[in-house]
């Protein structure tokens, strides 16, 4: 089950999708579209219609459990990890379906977290490996490509903020403790401007 708070009343919605439990969802930029995993290696679609939510498509190309889900607001692609140790972005065809593309994290652990970064052009990746995968997209050769910030992780990573400036991220994990990390590439993004926090 699902409870939808809305910002601009005091409403609350509520929506059963079945007595699994729910892993993870996200909305898409309007909230008209949800994608959520119950418990499985799939990632189902829906769309609301009237009082109900309508299913539209279901996302399986994980081999394990799904573990988290991000909707990228502007550019509508869909990321995806997975207890697998992969990662797929998910992209709109020309009829509306969605269809992937496999990211090789390099990792030996579960994935545990993914989001999309403010310009969404990147995306990073926590995991049970006591890293953080950063992930761009190379045109030149069609593929997702991914760095890894080790140090100083001593966990397993379970959350995930970005900056508003794309390169800084907040990284939390098992051992109690927060980090600021630069998740800067120079293959995608420009030099940021100095802040409190970093000055790269």
């Amino acid at each position: 089950t699902l409870i939808f708070l809305k910002r601009s009343q005091t409403m609350i919605e509520e929506h059963s999708f079945g007595p699994v439990p729910i892993t993870c969802h996200s909305f898409n930029k309007d909230c008209s579209q949800l994608a959520l995993s119950l418990n499985s290696n799939t990632v189902d679609i829906y769309k609301k219609s009237g009082q109900k939510w309508e299913k539209l498509q279901s996302l399986e190309e994980h081999s394990e459990r799904v573990t988290s889900i991000d909707w990228a607001a502007n550019t509508d692609r869909i990321v995806t990890a997975s207890a697998d140790r992969n990662a797929h972005v998910w992209t709109r065809d020309s009829t509306g379906q969605f269809r992937p593309t496999l990211v090789l994290l390099r990792i030996d652990r579960a994935a545990t977290v993914v989001k999309w970064s403010p310009l969404e052009n990147k995306f990073a990746v926590g995991s049970g490996a006591k890293l953080v995968s950063v992930c761009h997209f190379e045109p030149e050769h069609n593929w997702w490509v991914c760095k890894q910030i080790k140090k100083p992780f001593k966990s397993t990573v379970t959350c995930l903020a970005w900056h508003p400036n794309n390169c800084l991220l907040a990284v939390g994990a098992t051992d109690f403790k927060a980090r600021i990390v630069s998740a800067y590439l120079k293959e995608a993004d420009e030099k940021p401007a100095a802040t409190c926090w970093a000055a790269t």
